[in-house]
């Protein structure tokens, strides 16, 4: 952690690339870093760590190297190091400093999702944003206090972090990313529970986790603690060199994504075992090919990103099919990205609304009374490759300026229903 920047490697110098988060029963707000690495270049000498965290010599091509010592791999070694945590923030003092909470481990966080274990222990889901890699949970040492705010301002700096392993016969297990324990002692190249933290990566790689479809949100049911994953799809699994299909990511190919879910044992989210079993597999019902049409009961779509629970129990899936395939070969028939609405009980889904064209439909959440429904749509017309045109922002979209003919704009969507009740409903 230390650098020429700050010698001690303890004073947070900011915060990039963040992506899904979560809110604390404390009324904080975690804030996930995801796709860092993409910042650092000049790496003339790719370490094994550095290789594990996706680090090339030109990064993403945003050139930040070229300008900031700092992203120059190169020449300060420890500053990506400092990036890839969940970040906690507290929008009631104005005064407090963000921190990055390390416990809960280094890596392409998307979404942090809180629930209390039966204990009152705090318990945090976290998917690693890439293919083949992990799924992880952080269960706090601490108790939370209801009563007292300032008391859980430290909670998620003690406690243990642990990855998932699905076996084939439906049962699951949590290993704990502790120093000392099995792979993870100085016989196997790690120094300390900080090394393990750091390269949390490599240490789930020692411990057996289970590769998968590239983890995305989690959602906690209000009232059974099921908890559902979204892994949003992997087109290199079973792929050459590649791991194979598993139980648990059983498609070779995996271009629409599916959704897993397990029950923690005794019901209990700070359980070291579960089982586990697929809530449904994202496709297009009347797509020609068996292995893409999904089990979807209801209207197709691909790419499951976000998830969320009203208080009623309905889970809530937020779709990020990338620009350059929407609409295009196997999402022929899907069109844009879309907000759905599935009866876990059933496994009934329904769309409740398709997002502009090249949008991501994304950043959920309800007001507490459940009647509005506050929905971020973010970069309305992204070019298929990806990469904004600034020449002509118009050329594939004009959301939400449609009348005046403006260039496309992120914004959130406010929606309510005429009579004013129950979203959904």
């Amino acid at each position: 952690m230390r650098t020429n920047a700050d010698p001690t490697g303890t004073a947070v110098l900011g915060t990039f690339n963040n992506c899904a988060g979560g809110c604390t029963p404390w009324g904080t707000y975690l804030t996930c870093e995801e796709n860092f690495n993409g910042y650092f270049g000049n790496a003339r000498a790719i370490t094994a760590a550095m290789g594990r965290y996706g680090i090339r010599r030109d990064g993403f091509g945003y050139r930040w190297h070229d300008h900031d010592p700092r992203f120059d791999v190169t020449r300060e070694p420890n500053e990506l190091n400092r990036f890839g945590w969940v970040v906690e923030i507290d929008p009631y003092d104005p005064r407090s400093t963000p921190v990055k909470r390390t416990a809960l481990g280094r890596f392409k966080h998307e979404g942090a999702m809180l629930t209390l274990a039966a204990d009152g222990r705090v318990v945090v889901y976290s998917g690693d944003d890439e293919r083949f890699e992990y799924l992880y949970k952080f269960v706090s040492r601490d108790r939370y206090n209801a009563a007292d705010r300032m008391a859980n301002r430290d909670l998620l700096d003690h406690g243990t972090l642990y990855v998932a392993r699905f076996a084939a016969d439906g049962a699951g297990e949590w290993r704990a990313l502790r120093y000392g324990d099995r792979g993870l002692a100085g016989a196997d190249g790690f120094e300390s529970q900080a090394d393990v933290l750091v390269r949390t990566r490599m240490a789930a790689d020692a411990l057996g986790a289970t590769k998968m479809d590239r983890p995305e949100w989690f959602a906690v049911h209000p009232r059974t603690k099921e908890v559902y994953c979204a892994l949003t799809n992997n087109a290199l699994r079973g792929g050459a060199g590649q791991a194979p299909a598993d139980d648990a990511n059983p498609r070779a190919n995996n271009v629409f994504g599916h959704i897993v879910r397990w029950r923690e044992a005794g019901n209990d989210p700070a359980a070291t075992r579960f089982a586990w079993d697929l809530f449904v597999l994202a496709g297009d019902p009347a797509s020609p090919d068996p292995g893409k049409r999904g089990t979807v009961k209801g209207d197709g779509f691909g790419s499951p990103d976000g998830l969320r629970f009203d208080e009623r129990g309905v889970l809530w899936i937020q779709t990020d099919v990338s620009a350059s395939v929407l609409n295009k070969g196997d999402y022929a028939g899907l069109g844009n990205n879309q907000l759905l609405a599935a009866n876990v009980a059933t496994g009934e889904v329904r769309r409740f609304l398709a997002g502009p064209v090249n949008c991501e439909v994304t950043g959920m959440g309800f007001a507490p009374d459940g009647r509005t429904l506050f929905l971020n749509i973010q970069h309305p017309g992204e070019t298929p490759s990806e990469r904004s045109d600034p020449a002509n922002p118009r050329q594939w979209s004009n959301w939400p300026d449609f009348d005046h003919g403006g260039r496309p704009r992120s914004a959130t969507v406010v929606i309510t229903k005429d009579d004013g009740g129950v979203i959904g409903s």
